[in-house]
């Protein structure tokens, strides 16, 4: 059970050092009780302290890490209700279901699909992470060959549906390095299913057609020394899988229960026969707060509309987005091609690059971390300045790309253009772009033409 406020404040140093961002150790025993904080921000708390506190720092629904490599995909770890009372943590999971019973073509397809459907946003790629592999054959060899061909031929994380014991050891000795998700733990195989998830340190699906049985079935599970459970509460419909999926994640923040304290995952591929309902309901859960969420199949039409969705849903809302500093060439630029600057506010460089882009002028962009801010804010805030500007660009490296010594600045930080001159030195022209991007295009065209 899950420490109270007081029982934490006992543990504390009661230093009051401020240094865990409040201002006594009896908020931040508050907060930590209430999920708002981690004990690893109070530098002063005592090893005994700490494995007596493990409980009560533990967030309240427990992450779960799957995958491998650059695909590796962390579920659960939550403590807010509302994005906007702090931030969500772990993205959804996204997966596309493929059986041992389909076509070799819709097999192929699929898989090719899940490799190829990756979109570049904001300096990030974003794609799905998971295949669920399901075994309605009930032949052990066919699924095991399945999800082999899957580790192979994809870095998808797997989710093994089988409800047979030796079809799931089959496959799980063949994809264990993935640790895919084991799918599903019942009141009828929870002990045999439990037993492959310890000896192959998975995560388990726990089943049931109800949350009170679903609560006693995580409890054996809990109890057979498996920890990493994943909820499913047997909703195919769209109106009970928002009911319990609202359920869950209240059950876990607001009424502490360490029973139903873990991520749920749901298949809309099991509600609906048209892909554009299935997007829908998809796009539902990834609010309304499924971990993971299988679809039936991908089309480009519908997948990246989610990946947006869930990008926009698990971006913290008190930080920007932001790109990475750097140098970004648009249109193979060569020696000659003429460079200008910005922030690395992420709307800031989607629309001067898209300007350019469209100029058809080879340009290098440099981008200089100003923490997020656009050009006006960076530069009232002291950020986007001469100086800095100047010390940027000499050690960006953009020095080895170009012949010619010119940089093109946002017209509206005009004024800085003496300060920059005399940091970079006489060699340097700095010349004065357009206040607004609109007018980026021409500009440059006009400047190659000159």
């Amino acid at each position: 059970m899950a420490l109270t406020g007081i029982q934490i404040f006992k543990l504390l140093p009661k230093t009051n050092c401020k240094e865990c961002g409040v201002p006594t150790c009896l908020a931040f025993a508050m907060n930590l009780a209430a999920g708002k904080a981690e004990l690893s921000a109070c530098p002063y708390i005592s090893d005994d302290a700490r494995a007596q506190l493990s409980e009560a720092s533990a967030p309240p629904i427990r992450p779960i890490t799957m995958g491998e490599g650059d695909n590796k995909l962390t579920v659960g770890g939550e403590t807010v209700l509302f994005r906007h009372e702090k931030t969500f943590v772990n993205k959804t999971g996204l997966g596309v279901l493929i059986t041992d019973a389909m076509a070799e073509s819709a097999v192929a397809e699929r898989i090719g699909k899940f490799n190829s459907l990756r979109y570049e946003w904001i300096g990030l790629i974003l794609r799905a992470e998971l295949i669920a592999i399901k075994n309605v054959s009930g032949d052990a060899a066919k699924f095991a060959a399945l999800a082999k061909r899957v580790i192979d031929q994809t870095d998808a994380v797997p989710v093994l549906m089988s409800d047979s014991v030796d079809a799931m050891k089959a496959a799980l000795a063949v994809s264990a390095q993935r640790r895919p998700v084991i799918y599903a733990a019942t009141e009828q195989n929870f002990a045999a299913m439990a037993a492959l998830a310890k000896e192959f340190k998975c995560p388990l699906t726990a089943k049931s057609d109800n949350l009170n049985s679903l609560s006693e079935l995580t409890d054996k599970i809990v109890a057979a020394e498996v920890k990493d459970i994943v909820l499913d509460s047997g909703a195919r419909t769209v109106r009970r899988v928002f009911e319990d999926m609202v359920f869950l994640r209240r059950a876990a923040l607001v009424q502490k229960n360490r029973s139903l304290g873990f991520s749920p995952i749901a298949f809309p591929c099991e509600m609906t026969d048209d892909p554009l309902k299935e997007s829908v309901i998809a796009a539902m859960l990834i609010a309304k707060y499924a971990g993971m969420v299988i679809l039936s199949d991908f089309q480009g039409e519908g997948l990246f509309p989610l990946l947006v969705e869930r990008l926009n849903l698990f971006t913290d809302p008190q930080r920007p987005m932001m790109m990475k500093q750097g140098i970004y060439p648009i249109g193979n630029p060569t020696e000659d091609s003429p460079v200008t600057i910005t922030t690395n506010f992420a709307l800031t460089y989607f629309i001067v690059s898209g300007e350019i882009e469209a100029s058809r002028v080879p340009t290098w962009l440099l981008v200089m971390d100003t923490e997020g801010l656009s050009v006006l804010t960076a530069w009232a805030a002291g950020k986007f300045v001469g100086d800095a500007m100047g010390v940027f660009i000499k050690k960006c490296g953009i020095l080895d790309k170009i012949k010619h010594r010119k940089i093109i600045i946002p017209g509206y930080v005009a004024s800085v253009s003496g300060d920059l001159e005399e940091e970079l030195g006489a060699e340097w022209e700095v010349k004065i772009g357009p206040r607004e991007a609109a007018h980026l295009s021409a500009f440059l065209k006009l400047e190659i033409a000159g």
